[in-house]
């Protein structure tokens, strides 16, 4: 029987000060959202495409998303709002949450802050898109020094432990103190040559905001390489010249991909989708010289699996406020 997380009447909170020092196992994460991804194929879990709101100026950028995740009955509610995307205003705000309702039960389970929550499931999903694409990856550069790129190199290495050179190109200098200081007793090498860097890297991971400068190309990647984009910092040329294309979802990267779009205004095609190639139904790659792009587009199917092993693991601790609210 499912666990009740707040007594009639009231809604269980959990802003991210109440998350923080969660005993999160990166292997444990990347089980999780693996699983969700596997789920959407074995049947019981459901992800329709994110309804998005673009300011034309730039101004904000806004969307929802909703999803079932069958694997652990979990029903996913996500809301996202950002002020000054492009950062061009010095006025930059970011609010998230996630409302989680146990489908098994018709419970709710919390509303959640996901400030964390959001990278650590892109990390997961691009540690998987790496997993698959080059499993013998002894070098990784990632772009970028957010909170997605501070969040990339741990959950890499705890699916590519072999990983021996990792790098990081940025711009920010607290973000490449951030970047070199996430994973304890490995270096990171902070890197200003962007085309050398990519030219040796088994994985390149675009984790840049809108404010990017500079982004890889496609003639600077090394045959047998991957690039994941989850922001930006990897140049649509990559996704154009790629050998062979992945993505989360092909129905969500076209409805995402604006920027990817070619000059008569169609979005790229795709090879392979994620779940497909973690089940065996599709391959990562066809040949081993092959440039693979993955695209990697947030799913709140995963949300709600990550969502519910949080709460879980929040709860086990004591943690959040329960308030009336129905």
């Amino acid at each position: 029987m499912s666990p009740s997380y707040a007594p009639p009447g009231q809604l269980w909170l959990l802003p991210q000060s109440q998350q923080e020092g969660l005993d999160l196992d990166h292997r444990q994460v990347i089980a999780v959202v693996e699983r969700a991804y596997r789920a959407l194929r074995e049947g019981g879990s459901n992800n329709p495409v994110k309804t998005i709101i673009d300011d034309p100026g730039h101004h904000s950028l806004s969307y929802s998303m909703v999803a079932r995740d069958g694997g652990s009955g979990t029903v996913c509610f996500k809301a996202v709002y950002e002020f000054d995307p492009r950062r061009t205003r010095d006025g930059y705000r970011f609010h998230s949450f996630v409302f989680l309702v146990d489908d098994t039960t018709g419970e709710p389970i919390a509303l959640m802050d996901v400030v964390k929550l959001g990278p650590l499931r892109s990390s997961a999903t691009t540690a998987l898109f790496a997993r698959e694409a080059c499993p013998d990856a002894r070098s990784a550069l990632v772009v970028g020094t957010g909170v997605q790129g501070q969040a990339a190199l741990p959950m890499l290495l705890a699916a590519l432990p072999e990983l021996e050179r990792l790098q990081v190109f940025g711009t920010y200098p607290d973000g490449l103190r951030a970047v070199r200081d996430s994973v304890d007793g490995r270096e990171v090498e902070i890197v200003g040559d962007l085309r050398t860097a990519a030219g040796a890297a088994d994985i390149v991971i675009g984790a840049a905001g809108l404010s990017a400068t500079e982004e890889v190309r496609r003639d600077w990647m090394k045959p047998g390489s991957v690039a994941v984009l989850l922001g930006y910092g990897v140049h649509a040329d990559v996704c154009h010249g790629a050998d062979y294309r992945i993505a989360t979802d092909t129905a969500q990267m076209h409805a995402t991909c604006d920027d990817l779009r070619g000059a008569d205004g169609t979005p790229p095609s795709v090879d392979a989708q994620l779940p497909d190639v973690l089940l065996g139904r599709a391959p990562a790659r066809r040949h081993p010289d092959d440039v693979v792009f993955a695209y990697n587009s947030g799913m709140a199917v995963t949300d709600a699996a990550l969502g519910r092993y949080i709460a879980d693991l929040a709860r086990a601790a004591g943690r959040g406020e329960k308030v009336n609210f129905w």
